[in-house]
C-alpha cells in the first residue's frame, strides 16, 4: 500500500544519512493462504533493524537471515518460506531481496507524486524459485519516468512480473476539535491514513491538540476551500453544533469524497440532508448518496474510542466495497 512504502522511502532515507545500507524485502508470490498478499514490503536495514512486516511476525526472522548475503554482496535474491510446518501460515511465500539505494530524482519525483496524489506503478521482476541473480528487482514508474530502486544492477524485464497500481495515500478530513476528534484523528492516524483536522477559528484548538495528524487548518465554514478532496477521501462532520456541520456541507458540496460521515441521529442527518437541498437544490446525487448517518456500523460502541473504531470501520467497509459480517459466516458461505 501507498503509505507503508512511503514509510520505506522515508526510513530509507534516515539510513542513507547515517550511512547504513538498507535491502527491500517483497513478497511476490504466494501459494496457498498468508498473513498478507504479495505486492507486501519491508525494509531491512543493516543492523538488524526492519521497518513494517509482510506477515504476522513468523517469517521476518527469517528474511533477516536470508538478507545477510545481500548485504554482503549486493546480488538480489529470491528466497522461500514454506509455512505449511509451521505454526501460523498455511502458505509458500516467495520473497525478493534486493539492495535498496534510491536516486535523489526519485525521491523528489515520488515526493511530488504523493504531494500531487499522483498514481503510480511498482513493478518486480523475479523467478519463482530460490535464487540469487543478477537481474532480480523493482522498479518504479511515475507518468513520464521509470526508476530502479537500485542503481546496482540493471533489471531483467523477461522474468516474471507483480506488477501494482499505487493509489494516493488514503485520507481523513475530520472537521471538528472535540475529544472525539481527537480520538478519531490518532486511531486513524495508526491505520497509515493521512488525517487533516479542520477546526472552526472559535474552537482555540491548535496541531499540537492532535498528536499525529498530517495537517491542521484553522477555517470558518464560509472561508473553507476543500482541496484536493476525492474518491481517496473520507469526511467526517464532528462539530457537535448543527448549524456548523450544515455550513460545512455547503462548503463541501462540489467536492467528491468516497465517504461523508455525520453525528447524531437519524431524524438529524435528515433535517440536515433536507435544509442542504432546500438551500442548494442543484447539489449532486453523488454528494448525498456519500453521506453516511449516523456515522458508523452498529458494534455497541459507548466511548469515543469505541465510536471511532465503528467510524472507521464503516469507511473500511465503503472504500472497499465490502459488506459486513462476521468471518465465520463469510466462510461459512464460500464452503456452501
Amino acid at each position: 500500500m501507498t503509505h507503508e512504502f512511503k514509510k520505506i522511502v522515508a526510513a530509507y532515507q534516515t539510513a542513507r544519512d547515517q550511512g547504513i545500507k538498507t535491502v527491500l524485502a517483497t513478497v511476490v508470490a504466494l501459494e496457498g493462504s498468508s498473513y498478507r498478499k504479495p505486492g507486501v514490503r519491508m525494509l531491512l536495514l543493516e543492523g538488524g533493524s526492519m521497518i513494517g512486516a509482510v506477515s504476522g511476525g513468523c517469517v521476518e526472522k527469517e528474511i533477516l537471515v536470508q538478507s545477510q548475503s545481500v548485504f554482503k554482496t549486493e546480488i538480489p535474491k529470491v528466497m522461500t518460506y514454506d509455512g505449511r510446518y509451521r505454526l501460523g501460515c498455511e502458505g509458500v511465500l516467495y520473497i525478493l531481496l534486493e539492495p535498496f539505494s534510491l536516486s535523489d530524482l526519485f525521491v523528489d519525483t515520488f515526493n511530488k507524486a504523493l504531494k500531487g496524489r499522483i498514481t503510480f506503478k511498482i513493478t518486480s521482476f523475479y523467478k519463482k524459485e530460490a535464487i540469487e541473480e543478477i537481474g532480480l528487482g523493482t522498479k518504479v514508474q511515475f507518468q513520464n519516468s521509470s526508476y530502479p530502486v537500485s542503481l546496482r544492477h540493471p533489471l531483467n524485464t523477461a522474468l516474471r512480473i507483480l506488477e501494482e497500481r499505487m493509489m494516493p495515500c488514503f485520507k481523513l478530513l475530520v472537521i471538528g476539535a472535540e475529544h472525539d476528534a481527537v480520538v478519531l484523528s490518532a486511531m486513524a492516524g495508526l491505520m497509515g491514513w493521512e488525517v487533516i483536522v479542520v477546526a472552526h477559528p472559535s474552537e482555540g484548538k491548535s496541531i499540537s491538540d492532535f498528536p499525529g495528524i498530517t495537517e491542521f487548518i484553522r477555517s470558518a465554514p464560509e472561508s473553507f476551500q476543500p482541496i484536493g478532496v476525492d474518491q481517496q477521501t473520507a469526511l467526517v462532520l464532528m462539530n457537535h453544533s448543527y448549524a456548523k456541520d450544515l455550513l460545512y456541507l455547503q462548503a463541501l458540496q462540489d467536492s467528491s469524497p468516497i465517504y461523508i460521515g455525520i453525528l447524531g441521529p437519524m431524524h438529524r442527518r435528515e433535517k440536515l440532508l433536507n435544509e442542504l437541498i432546500e438551500k442548494n437544490p442543484e447539489v449532486s446525487e453523488e454528494f448525498i448518496s456519500a453521506i453516511h448517518g449516523p456515522s458508523g456500523l452498529n458494534i455497541g460502541s459507548i466511548t469515543p474510542q469505541e465510536i471511532a473504531l465503528s467510524i472507521l470501520a464503516e469507511i473500511m467497509a465503503v472504500i472497499r466495497n465490502e459488506n459486513p459480517m462476521f468471518l465465520r459466516d463469510k466462510v461459512n458461505q464460500s464452503s456452501n
